[in-house]
């Protein structure tokens, strides 16, 4: 049960499971209740894999029952209901936001404006606000903020809609990160790529191919690959493909991977673009060092090159390669 609190808060979620921006939303709810606010959370899907604080409505579970157009519309009035009945004093959106008419009702009927945060995780802005500018501002100008979770991203939504209305606010880490490492896959010498396996945004392709180019399979460092997604299969052929099959090991999901990042030699990110990206922040927490591509927002905002890491032209792959075998 959330702690009694002047202030009610409801986090608006697609899920709780697999991504880095869920991850974020049930750290969020942590964060919020170990502070003494009254937290709910309202997850869309039934996936719940990370661990967090408050009070859940598991709409998903509705959607399992009956996925009909009836059943869309009960569930948005459950939604309703429940938000006039909590009368909570924010509501804080981190869904990914796509269609007009859902957001319109949501956002004009629904939602209170004055009591409104909208999160924007990625720099794919269209997946959180409208591409045309003048829906953009009417679904969501008027809110009472619209927090990015990095620079690059507050500055693409102020060019492109001109909101007053922006906040920036990284993504954070847990304490526990900070505990002593441990000795558990200590006997192992590796590399590691921990996120969703979805080729068209993380771009692990391009990692298989730089770690082939590089001398680490030689030296006897694996790669280990952390997550599952869709392309999963396709990425273990691509592995076949480079012959570097026995040198990479795919890992499949763990909600809390820390103990492996702890001990990798250093973690990887190869991103097309992200957001603020919390494996780079977890790996820096833990004291293990980056490799990352400068993608479009995040990474240059929390690596310093040659400092903590090593920042990479985005889609050079001598220059990561190289990046490996300086590491």
């Amino acid at each position: 049960m959330g702690k009694s609190s002047t202030k009610k808060v409801c986090i608006v979620v697609s899920s709780l499971g697999v991504g880095g921006a869920e991850k974020s939303a049930a750290l969020l709810s942590e964060i919020l209740f170990e502070l003494g606010y009254d937290v709910h959370i309202i997850s869309i899907l039934d996936k719940i894999d990370y661990s967090y604080k408050g009070i859940l409505l598991n709409l998903g579970k509705l959607k399992a029952v009956d996925d009909t157009s009836f059943g869309r519309l009960k569930r948005l009035l459950v939604f309703r209901n429940y938000l006039r009945q909590k009368k909570f004093d924010y509501i804080i959106d981190s869904r990914p936001r796509r269609g007009v008419l859902k957001e319109f009702i949501l956002s004009r009927i629904i939602y209170n404006p004055n009591k409104i945060i909208y999160c924007v995780r990625s720099f794919k802005t269209d997946t959180y606000i409208n591409p045309n500018r003048f829906l953009g501002r009417l679904l969501y100008g008027s809110a009472y903020k619209i927090v990015s979770v990095s620079n690059g991203i507050c500055n693409k939504l102020k060019a492109l809609y001109g909101f007053n209305n922006l906040e920036v606010i990284h993504n954070p880490f847990e304490e526990k990160l900070l505990l002593p490492r441990n000795e558990e896959h200590k006997e192992g010498k590796f590399i590691l790529y921990y996120g969703r396996l979805d080729d068209a945004v993380k771009n692990i392709s391009f990692l298989l191919e730089a770690y082939s180019k590089s001398n680490l399979p030689k030296e006897g460092y694996k790669l280990n690959i952390l997550g599952d997604g869709k392309d999963k299969v396709a990425l273990k052929n691509l592995a076949v493909k480079l012959k570097v099959q026995s040198h990479v090991e795919f890992l499949g999901f763990k909600p809390n991977p820390y103990q492996l990042v702890k001990n990798a030699y250093f973690t990887v990110l190869t991103s097309r673009y992200e957001g603020f990206p919390r494996v780079i922040v977890e790996s820096l927490a833990l004291g293990t060092p980056v490799i990352s591509v400068n993608c479009e927002s995040g990474p240059n905002e929390i690596v310093i090159n040659d400092y903590n890491g090593i920042l990479v032209e985005n889609h050079n792959i001598e220059a990561f390669t190289n990046a490996m075998n300086r590491m």
